[in-house]
């Protein structure tokens, strides 16, 4: 009978239920036409998820005030450009000396398509371009595999890609999955295998222009030059480039992606004027939270006096691990959920150059160098093309190598990542840096983590306190959704809480 009614549309489906309602966003019709009137909202955190908590309340008409803790919104989005300062907890203090309209994005820094953060670009008018995240020409480089220089992503993902076919090709022919594949399913594969892995007639691997040139092709006279020294196949797989390829796959990390024209706190910054600077209250640091019953009461100091601000709901919009630390009597479970999810740890820095070399010397606009090195990651910037000036991110590490980074002081990380990247490109890395800035998540005041790990998905039983409603207070975050660490969590979670408040605020 239940099925029957799904069917009919009377009851929700199995199917249905894995998928969230869509997001309707909220109208001050919505009180008009019923004859009851908005609430007042307290928001506890300026980062994506409060600041989408407040914008979308807005709409309808609620009277909201955010707190934030830190003297700017945005929370973990934060944009870094000459002149901004911070302090970490290691007492390290560092000012930005980049040149004007540089910048280095020190959280969030690309958006996938099919993203919800797309769409709140649209709606608050914040334009976007192409972040690349996959280049051919950038390098990959495994020191700790005997490799002595980088390789092109080109050559390494032709090399690997070869020799896989091959392999596989010739164990096809050889009767290997005969009891797996038909012999016209053979056929096809090896025909495919021909065209990905650029295998010649006897199916072997020989190269080809797939791993570039030592001289490129031009006018009449100069064919090009194909790269030489091709490796074995035992070489190729000893070197471990081949880890690198699965990346592109990923359904959060697929190219194209995109980036906020001027910098990721563009969507920040759009978002607290829609909400209303007059709004926000920034330097507030939340010292309790008290829900009545009726209402709830949070106490916070800014500018050295402590206050009290009374509302009629609450969304706490915070990390976790600060909201934790936070005298409230939302009870045991709540507090025992906050607590199981645990902080991570990531960094980035920015390197300056006086010239943008890496185009200049080594034709690589945008996209990423892959190492094995503590650096882990190297961005090439995907804007300012063609410049005099460019920031490349000299390292995006997390874990250990993050945490050993931030023990140093911000000129000896400056050195160890600097030292990291000569190997790969050489001294001007070192002879053409101008200035840095490094960031380190795990050492931010009032953030104290880049993501989080929440053991078992944010709808395991032990974190049922948070995805509902204590008393009158309302939780939202990266950290309650499937998309930890990006802005689509954020925002999804923040248009969950509203729904879920603006629904309560109807029916009470």
């Amino acid at each position: 009978m239940f099925a029957t009614m799904g069917a009919l549309g009377l009851a929700p489906t199995a199917q249905a239920a894995q998928h969230e309602e869509p997001f309707r966003a909220l109208r001050a019709s919505d009180f008009t036409l019923t004859g009851r009137s908005a609430a007042k909202v307290v928001v506890l955190g300026g980062g994506i998820a409060g600041l989408t908590t407040a914008y979308e309340l807005g709409k309808a008409g609620y009277d909201c005030m955010v707190l934030e803790a830190r003297d700017r919104t945005g929370g973990r989005n934060f944009t870094v450009r000459g002149g901004d300062s911070t302090t970490d907890l290691y007492g390290n203090r560092q000012t930005a000396r980049f040149a004007e309209g540089h910048y280095m994005n020190a959280g969030p820094a690309r958006i996938p398509q099919w993203m919800v953060t797309l769409d709140y670009c649209r709606e608050l008018g914040v334009p976007v371009e192409v972040f690349t995240n996959v280049n051919a020409d950038a390098y990959l480089f495994n020191e700790s595999a005997g490799m002595t220089k980088p390789v092109r992503y080109r050559t390494a993902k032709a090399d690997v890609y070869g020799y896989v076919s091959e392999l596989l090709a010739k164990a096809t022919n050889k009767g290997a999955l005969d009891k797996e594949l038909t012999a016209d399913d053979q056929e096809r594969l090896v025909d495919f295998l021909q065209d990905w892995g650029a295998l010649g007639d006897k199916l072997t691997y020989e190269g080809g222009e797939r791993r570039g040139y030592s001289a490129v092709p031009a006018a009449a006279g100069t064919p090009g030059v194909l790269l030489g020294d091709l490796p074995t196949a035992s070489q190729v797989f000893a070197s471990g480039v081949g880890r690198y390829f699965s990346f592109e796959f990923g359904f959060d990390q697929a190219m194209l992606m995109f980036q906020p024209v001027g910098g990721m706190d563009q969507i920040p910054r759009a978002l607290t004027r829609a909400v209303g600077a007059h709004r926000i209250r920034t330097g507030a640091a939340v010292g309790k939270i008290t829900d009545k019953g009726s209402g709830v009461t949070v106490t916070y100091t800014q500018g050295g006096r402590t206050k009290v601000v009374e509302a009629d709901y609450c969304v706490a919009a915070m990390p976790p691990n600060i909201l934790a630390k936070i005298p409230h009597n939302l009870g045991s479970g709540v507090q025992s959920a906050l607590e199981a999810i645990t902080p991570s740890s990531a960094a980035k820095i920015g390197l300056e150059y006086r010239s943008r070399w890496w185009e200049l010397d080594h034709n690589i606009y945008g996209g990423i160098t892959e190492t094995d090195q503590d650096v882990v990651h190297i961005w090439h910037p995907s804007y300012g093309f063609h410049g005099e000036r460019g920031i490349m991110i000299g390292y995006y590490n997390y874990g250990d190598d993050a945490d050993s980074y931030a023990k140093l002081a911000p000129k000896e990380r400056e050195k160890r990542a600097v030292a990291a990247g000569v190997k790969i490109y050489g001294e001007k890395y070192r002879t053409e840096l101008v200035s840095s800035f490094s960031h380190h998540w795990r050492q931010t005041p009032h953030l104290e983590a880049a993501w989080h790990d929440t053991p078992g998905g944010p709808d395991a039983p032990r974190y049922k306190p948070l995805n509902e409603p204590s008393g009158r207070v309302h939780f939202a975050g990266d950290w309650l959704s499937y998309t930890d660490a990006w802005q689509h969590g954020a925002f999804t979670s923040a248009r969950k809480a509203v729904t879920a408040v603006h629904t309560r605020v109807l029916s009470d």
